[in-house]
């Protein structure tokens, strides 16, 4: 009998839910999102929760087995009381995420399941892992470039979550000016200050149109998020001794060369000849992983 896991992924602009089979593959139909953002309360994410694990779990195959949920969420996180204390959402603070999957999968089931809660970018890390860019990797990074910057850690085939469950925060190390490299490399930040330049357009969507059109400052915008994250993984890859980086997230597609231009800059910037060695590789999982490695928190 196939085994399949309920995954949630919570960010900063939406949420997602899915069914997932122990083989990695997302159940047709099951996947739905919600949208969350700075706004986002109890409230609407309690509504939001029950409209995502609603839908996905009516696409449960007949005589199929559901092993549990497993929960994945922008942080902070709190792992141990299944709380959130997202940046990107202020309101939701201290947030019972875990427990709010656990209620509406009950609603729904007339039971209760296992729920695994964890970071957002371990869930990626184990992800890639297992069946993305990272599978023969000593010692990997997974990290996702889009409204935020995060990751995870995957050694010798272990996720580790660290003591709180929140190792991976690259998005939250300070760079230049004391600013965080979230505030300088995401997408937001970096159409942000493509604007103070003079540009006039306002998502990331448009800095990559514009960029592939010739645009010098939303070139220029690309080319400042690319270096201050591969100086970023170049620290990362000192510290943990890292073989493989995989980079996902919808701004890492803002520029055909945004890896290359990573690679570039963690090459230049790392100190030793075994940090320089560390390779930077796009997610081998597209826009699932989040999904995937929510799924892995208990399926792996």
């Amino acid at each position: 009998m196939t085994r399949f896991a309920l995954a949630v992924d919570v960010g900063g602009t939406k949420m997602e839910a899915a069914l997932v089979a122990d083989d990695g593959t997302l159940v047709p139909g099951s996947r739905i999102r919600q949208p969350t953002g700075r706004e986002a309360t109890v409230e609407t994410l309690d509504a939001a929760v029950a409209a995502i694990v609603g839908h996905a779990l009516a696409h449960l195959p007949d005589d199929a087995e559901l092993v549990g949920a497993g929960v994945g969420s922008a942080g902070p996180i709190d792992r141990d009381n299944g709380r959130i204390l997202p940046v990107n959402m202020p309101l939701a603070d201290g947030y019972g995420l875990a427990g709010a999957v656990r209620d509406a999968a009950s609603t729904v089931l007339g039971r209760e399941i296992p729920v695994v809660f964890g970071h957002d970018g371990g869930a990626l890390a184990l992800a890639e892992s297992w069946l993305g860019a990272t599978t023969e990797a000593r010692a990997s990074l997974s990290i996702v470039v889009s409204t935020g910057v995060g990751g995870g850690f995957v050694v010798d085939g272990a996720y580790i979550p660290g003591a709180s469950g929140n190792a991976g925060h690259l998005g939250q190390v300070r760079r230049e000016g004391g600013l965080t490299l979230e505030q300088i490399a995401s997408g937001p930040a970096s159409a942000a200050w493509a604007r103070q330049q003079g540009w006039t357009g306002e998502t990331g969507e448009d800095l990559a149109r514009d960029a592939a059109a010739g645009d010098t400052v939303a070139r220029a915008a690309i080319e400042r998020s690319a270096k201050a994250v591969g100086e970023a993984l170049a620290d990362a890859a000192t510290l943990v001794d890292l073989d493989v980086v995989a980079i996902g997230g919808g701004f890492s597609r803002v520029s055909d060369d945004y890896i290359e231009l990573v690679q570039r800059a963690l090459t230049a910037s790392a100190a030793h000849d075994y940090s320089r060695r560390t390779r930077v590789v796009r997610s081998g999982l597209g826009d699932e992983g989040p999904l995937i490695g929510a799924a892995a928190l208990v399926l792996r």
